[in-house]
């Protein structure tokens, strides 16, 4: 049983840092991985020992998140796939991990914006040689793959994680 509590566990992780490597590399977070995140939360709740009324918080903060999300995506400070991926976390952390969540992501979003942003005005001509994806990073005016931080933002806050914290407490 533990080893499955342990896989389950591990999607959170692997899904996020797959989705933070998408974002850099193609500026575009696809769906699935949002969609794995929400289908595979649920069996992990209910097999760490959850209780409804528990799911139901992480349901209703995982609603908060895409509500504010839209607003952010709205005045087009996040990417659509960004948001899916800030709600999907959020439902993994609940309550107590998603605001550890959200200051590590906007802390880590800050530095990553930040040396980005030098490293297109100092490294820009050396790149020219280099992959697609690292050339299109290095744009001048291009957009910051800001699932980056919300992937590390994620990996910070999950072992404040309700789940995390049952299956090391149980």
């Amino acid at each position: 049983m533990e080893v499955i509590q342990l896989l389950l566990l591990a999607v959170l992780p692997a899904l996020v840092i797959v989705a933070g490597l998408k974002d850099l590399t193609s500026m575009k977070i696809p769906n699935w991985i949002s969609g794995l995140l929400i289908l595979g939360f649920f069996p992990a709740a209910l097999l760490l020992g959850l209780g409804a009324a528990a799911i139901g918080i992480h349901v209703a903060v995982a609603v908060a998140a895409l509500l504010v999300g839209m607003g952010l995506f709205a005045m087009n400070l996040l990417g659509g796939g960004d948001v899916k991926l800030m709600a999907a976390a959020c439902l993994w952390l609940g309550l107590s991990g998603s605001g550890v969540f959200v200051l590590a992501t906007a802390v880590i979003g800050g530095v990553f914006s930040l040396a980005l942003l030098i490293s297109r005005a100092w490294l820009r001509p050396y790149v020219d040689a280099g992959p697609g994806w690292l050339v299109q990073l290095m744009e001048p005016k291009g957009h910051i793959p800001y699932g980056v931080a919300i992937a590390a933002g994620a990996l910070v806050a999950w072992p404040a994680s309700p789940l995390m914290v049952a299956f090391l407490g149980g």
